[in-house]
C-alpha cells in the first residue's frame, strides 16, 4: 500500500478520528503500528498505551477506513496529474478536487476531463457548433432554427439547421450530465425517493417460482433490507426477474400520467436558469433538459445507485456472515472429553469415529440404521460397544442429511444404556466434507478413508470448535446468506480477520496446535506454522517461549507479534502459559518483589493480587492498561473467553411435536440466527422459530444482540402446526399463547401498504394475542415497516397483531409474530449451509431447493397483494 504525503496523512488521520469518535493521536499511533507490520490482535492486546485502548473492532474499522481513504488520496493525485497534463487545472478546480470526500464525488468532478472516445458532443464541437449552444443558452430570445442557419456547413458535416441543432443539443446534454454538483444532488435525491422495481420475465412464472414474492414488487431504496436486494439481484441473474431503478414511486398504469417535466428535470433546468417563459429558445432548451435526463443522467445514476444498493447489501451480508462465523468459532468447547462422532447418512450409512480426550482417533466404523438397510438394533449394539470400550462421554451428531433420524438413534442408545451416562449434542457439520477431501486432512489422517474423516471432524468440533474449524476455508463453513454472490476477495478478507481475532483472543497451545491453527496466530502465517510443527516434531515440545527463536525464519519481529498468544503448558516458566507478553516479564518480577513469595504461589492468589495497586508498577515503558491486564492475567492465567460448555436439559416426555402444547415453557439451544429470528432446538426433532418480534419486549434491530448459536435459552410455545411441522416460540415468557385464558381476541391487522410500496392503509387495530401489543410494530402498525408488506400483519385466526414486519404474520395466531416472517419458502436465491439446514429443520422449506425470501403468508396471498 502506497503511503501518502504528510499533509494528506494528517487529513486522513483527522477524518478517521472524527468518524470513530477518538483522538487523532490514537489514530496516528495505530496507523504507525499497522504500517510497521503489527497485527490488529497484537495492537489491541499489547499496545493499549499507544492507541489509547482501541479494541480490535475499532482497529478493524480503522484499518478498513484507512485503506479506503488511502485509495481515495491515490485517486485524487492521479486525477490532479491528469487534468494538470491537459493544461486545464486552475485554483478553483484544484480546490474542488481537494475538498472531495468520496470516490463518487471525485469521479463526478473528473468526468468532464476524463479521456473518452469521440462523442456526439465532441464531434459537434469539432464542427464549430459550441458557440451555437452557448448562444441559445445565454439568449433565450433567439429563434433556434434562425440561429442555427449560420452554422450550416456541409464540409463540416452540418447539412442543415436540424443537424446544427442536434449538435448543439449534444453539447448541452453533455454539459448538463457532467455538472458535478448537479449530478451529486440528483443522485442523493433519487436515492432518497427512488424505488427498486421487480417484475417477472414473460414465460418465467413457473421456472422462477422461488422468486414469486418479487413478480410484481416495488420498494424504496432506503427501506430495502439486504437479503431482499440480494434475492432480487439473484432473480435477475437467473433470468427470472427484470429489475429497474425508478426515480419516483411507480405509477399505476390505470392512473393518468402526470403532465409536465419531472422534479428531476425541473432541478436540471433550475441549475442552468432554464424556464418556459414563452421565449423562442425556451421550449428547445427544455426539450434538451428532458433529453439529458432521460438518455444520459438517469442511465448514469441508475448504474451508480444499482452499485450502491449492491454494495450496501453486500456490506450487511458480509457482516452477518462474519458475526455468525465469530459465534461458531467462539462456541463453548466441550474440552478434553472422549467423544463419539456421528456423520449421518442413509444409503451410505452413518460414519462413526471415536476420539480420545486429546482428539486422537481411537476407533472408526460404519453403521446402517436407516433405510434401506434398517439395521437399527445392530447399530445400537455397535455404538454401545464403542462407547463402553473407550469410555465415551459425549456423542456428537452432524446436523446434515439424516441428522434427525440419527439423533433419534442416539436417543434410543441413551435410553437403552443409561449406565453409559452419555450426552448427545447436535453439531454443525458445515464444511466437514470440504475438510475430508482437503490436503491437510490427508496429511493429518492418511490412513483413514475420506468418508470417515467427516465423523472425526464432527467429534473434534464438539471438543474444540475453534481448533477444528480453522482447518477449513471460512467460506466453506456456510453460515452466511447468498455468499456465492458476494465478492470473494471482500468476503475472504472479512472472514480471515474474524478467524484471526478469535484465535488470538483464545490463545494457542504451541505444543499441540495444528499448523492451520498456528497459521492464524498473530505474526506467524502458513510458512512459519509449518516450520514450528517441523521443529516440534524433530526436537520435542517447546519448554519456553524463547525456544521459539530457534525455529527457522522466526525472527525478533515475528516473535514480538506471536509470543503473547502462544501458550506453553508445564514449561520452564509459569508465565509462558499465560497471556502476559515476554516483554512484560520484568514487570511481573517487580510485582513479585512487592508481593513476596514464589511466582507459582502468586499466580491465582486473588486476595494478594487485588491488594496491590496497579499504579505502583507504572513507569515510562509500561502504562496502567498493561499493568492492569497483567494483574488480571495473574489472577486467572490463560483464561478462555469462550462460555462454559453445557447442554440444554430437554423436558422429559416431550419428544415429538404431538407432545407440545401452547403455553409450555421449555429449555432449548439456539441452532441458528437469521435476520428474521432465531431457530431453537427444543428436543422434538423439529426446530422452532422465535420471530424477531418475539425475542424481546424492546425493539430488536439485530437478533444476534439477543441470541447466538449455541446459547441455551428458555422459550414458551405459542403455536404448534403438526401437519406443516411448525413451531412458533417466544423468548418473552409472559406472552400468552393463543387460546389460553389470558389470550386476547384482537382482530387481525389490516393489509397495510401495498406491495408496490405506495399508499396502502394501515393495519387494523388487532391487539396482541397476549392481551397486549404483540411485539415490535405491534398490532396495526403501518405497512411501511420493512417495505410495507402486510401492515401489522395480524394473525390469520384471530390471534394478536404480528410483530416487526420482515415478512408476514404467522398463520395460526400468537402475538409473537409470524413463523414465516422474513424467511419464507419463496422469494430469493438459495441460502447456504447452516442457515439452509435451519430452515429445513424448522419446516420452513422442503427438498433441496432452499430459498430465503420474505414471504409472510402463503404464496397466493403474497401474489394477490403484490399485483394490481
Amino acid at each position: 500500500m502506497t503511503t501518502v504525503s504528510l499533509p494528506e496523512t494528517v487529513t486522513v488521520q483527522a477524518r478517521i478520528a472524527a468518524e470513530l469518535g477518538v483522538r487523532e493521536g490514537q489514530v496516528a499511533s495505530a496507523i504507525e503500528l499497522l504500517d510497521g507490520g503489527a497485527t490488529v490482535p497484537f495492537i489491541a492486546r499489547y499496545r493499549k498505551e499507544a492507541t489509547g485502548t482501541l479494541d480490535d473492532a475499532q482497529l478493524r474499522a480503522l484499518e478498513e477506513r484507512l485503506r479506503y481513504l488511502r485509495e481515495l488520496e491515490e485517486r485524487r493525485a492521479a486525477i490532479l496529474d491528469s487534468i494538470r497534463s491537459q493544461g486545464k487545472l486552475d485554483d478553483a478546480l484544484e480546490a474542488q478536487i481537494m475538498a472531495a470526500e468520496t470516490k463518487a464525488r471525485l469521479e463526478d468532478i473528473y468526468l468532464p476531463y476524463k479521456p473518452k472516445r469521440r462523442t456526439k458532443a465532441q464531434i459537434a464541437r469539432e464542427a464549430g457548433l459550441e458557440p451555437l449552444a452557448d448562444a441559445l443558452l445565454a439568449d433565450r430570445t433567439l429563434d433556434p432554427r434562425t440561429a442555427a442557419a449560420a452554422y450550416v456547413d456541409a464540409e463540416k458535416g452540418v447539412a442543415d439547421e436540424t443537424a446544427a441543432l442536434e449538435g448543439a443539443r449534444a453539447i448541452l446534454v453533455e454539459r448538463f450530465a457532467e455538472d458535478a454538483d448537479l449530478i451529486g444532488d440528483l443522485r442523493e435525491r433519487m436515492w432518497s425517493r427512488g424505488f427498486l422495481v421487480s417484475r417477472v420475465r414473460e414465460g418465467k412464472e413457473s421456472d422462477g417460482a422461488k422468486f414469486a414474492d418479487y413478480f410484481d414488487f416495488a420498494e424504496p431504496f432506503t427501506k430495502l433490507p439486504s437479503h431482499r436486494i440480494l434475492a432480487m439481484f439473484r432473480g435477475e441473474k437467473e433470468e427470472a426477474l427484470d429489475l429497474s431503478l425508478e426515480p419516483d414511486a411507480p405509477v399505476d398504469p390505470a392512473e393518468p400520467a402526470a403532465a409536465g417535466p419531472s422534479d428531476y428535470e425541473r432541478r436540471i433546468a433550475d441549475r442552468f436558469d432554464i424556464a418556459d417563459e414563452g421565449r423562442p429558445a425556451d421550449r428547445w432548451l427544455l426539450d434538451s433538459v428532458r433529453w439529458a435526463w432521460r438518455t444520459r443522467i438517469l442511465v448514469h445514476l441508475g448504474v451508480d445507485l444499482r452499485m450502491r444498493l449492491w454494495t450496501a447489501a453486500e456490506d450487511t451480508a458480509v457482516r452477518v456472515f462474519a458475526a455468525n462465523l465469530r459465534d461458531l468459532l467462539l462456541a463453548a468447547p466441550a474440552g478434553e472429553r472422549r467423544t463419539l462422532g456421528l456423520d449421518p447418512g442413509f444409503r451410505t450409512g452413518v460414519k462413526v469415529a471415536v476420539v480420545d480426550a486429546t482428539g486422537k482417533v481411537v476407533a472408526t466404523d460404519t453403521i446402517y440404521p436407516h433405510v434401506p438397510a434398517r439395521r437399527w438394533d445392530e447399530s445400537i449394539a455397535t455404538l454401545a460397544r464403542l462407547a463402553t470400550d473407550h469410555n465415551v462421554d459425549l456423542v456428537a451428531i452432524g446436523n446434515g442429511t439424516a441428522s434427525r433420524e440419527t439423533d433419534k438413534l442416539a436417543e434410543d442408545l441413551i435410553r437403552r444404556h443409561p449406565d453409559l451416562k452419555l450426552t448427545k449434542v447436535m453439531v454443525s457439520e458445515a464444511g466437514a466434507s470440504v475438510y475430508s477431501a482437503s490436503a491437510f486432512a490427508s496429511q493429518e489422517l492418511p490412513a483413514l478413508d475420506v468418508s470417515l474423516r467427516g465423523a472425526v471432524s464432527i467429534a473434534r468440533r464438539l471438543q474444540d470448535p475453534l481448533a477444528e474449524l480453522v482447518k477449513i476455508d471460512p467460506k466453506s463453513i456456510g453460515v452466511g446468506q447468498y455468499q456465492h454472490d458476494l465478492s470473494e476477495t471482500r468476503l475472504s478478507s472479512s472472514l480471515d480477520a474474524v478467524v484471526e481475532d478469535c484465535v488470538n483472543a483464545v490463545g494457542v497451545d504451541v505444543n499441540t496446535a495444528s499448523a492451520p491453527l498456528l497459521a492464524r496466530v498473530s505474526g506467524i502465517g502458513g510458512g512459519l506454522a509449518d516450520n514450528i510443527v517441523r521443529h516440534r516434531d524433530a526436537n520435542g515440545p517447546f519448554r519456553s517461549r524463547t525456544g521459539l527463536l530457534d525455529v527457522p525464519r522466526l525472527g525478533p519481529k515475528a516473535f514480538e507479534q506471536c509470543a503473547g498468544f502462544l501458550r506453553i503448558r508445564g514449561g520452564d516458566d509459569p508465565l509462558d502459559s499465560s497471556s502476559v507478553h515476554p516483554e512484560s516479564y520484568p514487570v511481573v518480577r517487580r510485582i513479585l518483589s512487592v508481593a513476596g513469595g514464589e511466582l507459582a504461589a502468586l499466580i491465582g492468589d486473588t486476595k494478594t493480587l487485588r491488594g496491590l495497586r496497579p499504579t505502583d508498577f507504572v513507569d515510562d515503558a509500561v502504562g496502567l492498561p498493561t499493568v492492569t491486564d497483567i494483574l488480571a492475567e495473574l489472577e486467572k492465567p490463560g483464561r478462555d473467553p469462550r462460555p462454559a460448555f453445557r447442554t440444554a436439559e430437554f423436558t422429559e416426555g416431550v419428544e415429538t411435536l404431538a407432545d407440545l402444547t401452547p403455553g409450555m415453557v421449555l429449555e432449548g439451544v439456539v441452532t441458528n440466527v437469521a435476520a428474521f429470528g432465531a431457530f431453537i432446538d427444543i428436543g422434538v426433532h423439529q426446530d422452532g422459530l422465535v420471530h424477531v418480534s418475539a425475542m424481546s419486549k424492546n425493539f430488536v434491530s439485530d437478533p444476534r444482540d439477543v441470541a447466538k448459536p449455541g446459547d441455551i435459552v428458555r422459550v414458551k410455545v405459542l403455536d404448534v402446526d403438526i401437519p406443516r411441522k411448525r413451531i412458533s416460540l417466544t423468548l418473552r415468557l409472559d406472552d400468552a399463547a393463543p387460546g389460553t385464558a389470558e389470550a386476547g381476541g384482537g382482530g387481525g391487522g389490516g393489509q397495510g401498504e401495498r406491495r408496490t410500496g405506495r399508499g396502502g392503509g394501515r393495519g387494523g387495530a388487532g391487539r396482541g394475542g397476549a392481551g397486549r401489543d404483540g411485539g415490535q410494530a405491534a398490532g396495526g402498525s403501518s405497512g411501511e415497516s420493512a417495505g410495507g408488506r402486510g401492515g401489522g400483519g395480524g394473525q390469520r385466526r384471530g390471534g394478536g397483531g404480528g410483530g416487526q414486519r420482515d415478512g408476514g404474520g404467522q398463520r395460526g395466531g400468537g402475538g409473537g409474530g409470524g413463523q414465516r416472517g422474513g424467511g419464507g419458502q419463496r422469494g430469493g436465491g438459495r441460502t447456504d449451509g447452516a442457515l439452509a439446514d435451519a430452515l429445513r429443520r424448522a419446516g420452513l422449506v422442503t427438498g433441496n431447493e432452499v430459498t430465503l425470501g420474505d414471504s409472510g403468508n402463503d404464496s397466493r396471498d403474497s401474489r394477490r397483494r403484490g399485483r394490481r
